[in-house]
């Protein structure tokens, strides 16, 4: 670390930076705006922000003057100074800064309370910061949108603005980010799921998106793939009711853990809930029949459709909705098997996600201030975890306290085609849930004993990892999934039968083919097809009709001609096999 220790790989001096630079912001901002009220200005993943209460609006036009009064304050080398004032010192400080002012009171008693000076302006804050302005690239900052944000996230509290930004310790690395950001617009799956016909988001029903008919062969194919692997890795598939009494949700935890998450209603009386999330489900079917060891482990895997109130802010495209389908997984087992079931999910995750092209790093996530269960059990279960994914040869990173209520877990962050990475898979540890529904099996002792179980998704949803490889693919999916795998294109009238025929071939072949016999020209077909990003477009004119053959362009621009049976053979093959290219 020690050649990195002021570099960005060094995580701390990323931070330190990021943090200062959102000081700079907050002081360009005083500067030109002295009546604005400032609220906080973290560092975060991939920049930094500031809320702020301001009679102005913040447009493009006023964002670029922000930058240059930045890069003048990064030439004036100002020093920062870090000091600590006592409570009642420290409030008068702030008296003209009300969300100041509020964090302030919100400190416990004996907490130090902290500043930073740099030149006319100081704020409050824990630090870590950089000891001068001087160290920031002014000519590598870019703020990059300005948002409205609740204060402290509250929708009952007042909105503000929040202005991000971005910085880099050098010009050419904010040019690659933003290059790549332009190229993550391109790949937006909101824009091209409108342009490619596959699902659609309407204010009739904000966070419920509506499948079109290619979006779903799109999400019909990728089932179809997830039940094959899952039968082959020893699941059986089940399905569980939307709707179950409230009861149900008391015994499982989540009332008590994620009662604000989830809808309700009331039947004949009772008092039930639309289920977030499949478990409690999964445990009533367990219990319908007696079990032996000799059954275990049990892999129970299902397809279901679950509902999460989300506030509207956060709402996004397919990333953030209110209902999607989890490829769920409960697997019942013995303590004894443990570590082996976890090394089975790995290798499944390993296949599905080497499908598409997707690498991963993994996260343990420890047990939460607000868990259920003894210490004992939760330092089993993570220590389990951490042997079996160092015993396949993997590494990963501690994410202290941000385990489920119930069990540590394994998440699997993606990274896509473009660098940039997405929470899906997750293995999750739970001795807490078959102890809540009285969960059991014969062992060969003739004794009863309680299972263990393991809660996994693969994808995480379904609605979900659509928008992953989307992007990851830029709309231009592999053959075996692309909605439309083949467009027979004739170019004159006179090669129209024999384009049918190709037609006909294809599709009695099950292969996803569609024709354009419209009276335009080939270039402009070519052109249609390339936008849809179809794989494969026959070309089909007098000399092809002649000879049974077929042109063969790709959606890349690459052209060839074979016999139209040999082109049938090789996009079987390419489908059976689900290439990824």
């Amino acid at each position: 670390m020690e050649d990195n220790k002021y570099t960005f790989e060094n995580p701390d001096y990323k931070l330190a930076y990021r943090h200062t630079t959102s000081h700079i912001l907050a002081q360009a901002i005083k500067r030109l705006y002295p009546d604005t009220k400032l609220a906080i200005g973290p560092a975060i993943e991939d920049g930094f922000y500031y809320d702020v209460d301001s009679e102005t609006v913040f447009t493009p036009e006023i964002l670029e003057k922000l930058e240059d009064e930045m890069r003048r304050i990064c030439k004036e080398k100002i020093p920062l100074e870090r000091f600590e004032l006592p409570r009642s010192e420290a409030l008068e400080f702030v008296r003209d800064e009300p969300y100041k002012v509020e964090l302030i009171n919100d400190l416990p008693e004996d907490a130090a309370i902290s500043f930073y000076r740099q030149g006319d302006f100081t704020d409050l804050c824990a630090g870590p910061h950089m000891d001068s302005t001087g160290r920031i690239k002014g000519n590598a900052i870019k703020l990059t949108s300005c948002t409205g944000a609740y204060w402290r996230g509250d929708s009952s509290r007042k909105m503000l603005q929040r202005i991000y930004g971005t910085c880099f310790p050098k010009k050419d690395e904010l040019d690659a980010y933003l290059k790549r950001i332009e190229e993550a617009k391109k790949r937006d799956h909101r824009k091209l799921g409108k342009e490619l016909g596959l699902f659609a988001l309407l204010e009739e029903g904000p966070g419920f998106p509506f499948f079109l008919p290619k979006g779903m062969v799109l999400r019909n194919t990728l089932i179809e793939y997830w039940r094959e692997v899952h039968k082959k890795h020893g699941y059986v598939e089940i399905s569980t009711p939307i709707i179950l009494n409230q009861e149900l949700w008391h015994r499982s935890g989540h009332w008590d853990h994620y009662k604000d998450n989830m809808y309700t209603t009331v039947i004949d009386n009772e008092d039930y809930a639309v289920k977030p999330m499949n478990c409690p489900g999964g445990m009533l079917v367990y219990k319908l029949e007696p079990h032996s060891y000799r059954d275990l482990p049990l892999r129970a895997a299902e397809l279901g459709l679950v509902h999460r109130h989300e506030l509207s802010g956060a709402l996004h495209g397919l990333f953030r909705v209110r209902c999607f389908t989890q490829d769920d997984a409960h697997i019942f087992m013995t303590r004894d098997q443990m570590k082996d079931e976890i090394k089975g999910v790995v290798n499944l995750f390993d296949e599905v996600y080497s499908k598409f092209g997707l690498s991963y790093n993994i996260e343990l996530s420890t047990m939460p201030e607000d868990h259920m269960g003894s210490l004992e059990d939760w330092d089993f279960a993570q220590e389990t975890l951490k042997k079996a994914i160092t015993e396949m040869g993997k590494t990963y990173e501690i994410n202290e306290g941000d385990g489920a209520f119930y069990g540590p877990k394994l998440d699997f962050h993606l990274e896509d085609s473009l660098g940039r990475t997405w929470q899906c898979g997750t293995i999750q540890l739970d001795f807490q849930m078959p102890e809540r529904f009285e969960l059991e099996y014969t062992g060969a002792d003739g004794d009863k004993h309680r299972p263990v179980m393991i809660h996994r998704v693969v994808l995480g949803s379904i609605e979900r990892f659509i928008g992953v490889i989307t992007e990851h693919y830029a709309g231009a999916f592999p053959t075996w999934l692309a909605p439309v795998q083949v467009m027979v294109m004739p170019i004159t009238d006179r090669s129209k039968d024999y384009s049918e025929k190709v037609y006909k071939k294809l599709f009695d072949a099950g292969i996803r083919v569609e024709k354009d016999f419209r009276n335009e020209k080939i270039g402009y077909k070519i052109r249609e097809a390339q936008l849809q990003k179809i794989p494969y477009m026959l070309v089909i004119g007098d000399k092809e009709a002649e000879a049974g053959t077929v042109s063969v362009r790709t959606r890349t621009g690459d052209e060839n001609t074979v016999a139209l049976d040999e082109f049938i053979t090789n996009i079987e093959e390419e489908i059976k096999i689900r290439s990824n290219n």
